[in-house]
C-alpha cells in the first residue's frame, strides 16, 4: 500500500488520506490521563477559567491558555501534567523544576502536576499573576514611540 510515516507522530498515513497531526482537542490530549491526573487537570483548567475572558485551544501535543498571548499551557504525560507558565520575573521555588528567558521581558518555568492537592497556592498565585501580565504586556506593545533623528547635512 502507498502511503508515508507522518514525521512528526509516526504514524502510518495512507496516498489520499487526510492527516493533521499538529491539530487536536483537549479531549484527545487528556482522554489517557489517571484519575489522579483527570483531577488535577480538572482543578487546574477550572482555576485558569475563573481569572476571565481567554482562548483554551489544543495545539500539538499542548493545551494553550492565552489572552493576547499565551500566558500559559499544559502537556499531559503519562505520569504528570507538565505546566509552562510564563511571568516577568524568575521564581525560585521547589514546585519549580526549569526556568529560563522566553523573550525580553518573559521567563518560563516548567511545574510538574501529580496530583489535584497540588493545584493550590503559590502555583494558582503564579498562574494569576501570568494571566495579569498577558495583559500588561500585550498594552506596552501598543504604546510604541519613534525618535526620528535628523540628519546632520
Amino acid at each position: 500500500m502507498p502511503g508515508r510515516e507522518c514525521h512528526h507522530c509516526k504514524r502510518w498515513v495512507e496516498d489520499g488520506e487526510e492527516h493533521d497531526c499538529w491539530t487536536t482537542t483537549e479531549a484527545a490530549l487528556t482522554q489517557n490521563l489517571s484519575d489522579d491526573l483527570r483531577d488535577a487537570w480538572e482543578r487546574l483548567r477550572e482555576t485558569a477559567v475563573s481569572f476571565g475572558d481567554q482562548r483554551i485551544y489544543a495545539s500539538h501535543k499542548s493545551i494553550m491558555f492565552s489572552r493576547k498571548t499565551c500566558y500559559f499551557f499544559v502537556r499531559p504525560k503519562p505520569n504528570f501534567l507538565e505546566v509552562c507558565v510564563f511571568l516577568g520575573r524568575t521564581l525560585k521555588a521547589p514546585q519549580v523544576r526549569r526556568s529560563d528567558p522566553a523573550s525580553k521581558s518573559k521567563v518560563y518555568h516548567i511545574i510538574q502536576i501529580k496530583h489535584r492537592d497540588e493545584v493550590e497556592a503559590p502555583i494558582t498565585d503564579w498562574l494569576r499573576e501570568a494571566y495579569g501580565l498577558s495583559d500588561v504586556l500585550a498594552s506596552k506593545g501598543k504604546v510604541r514611540t519613534h525618535s526620528v533623528k535628523k540628519r546632520r547635512r
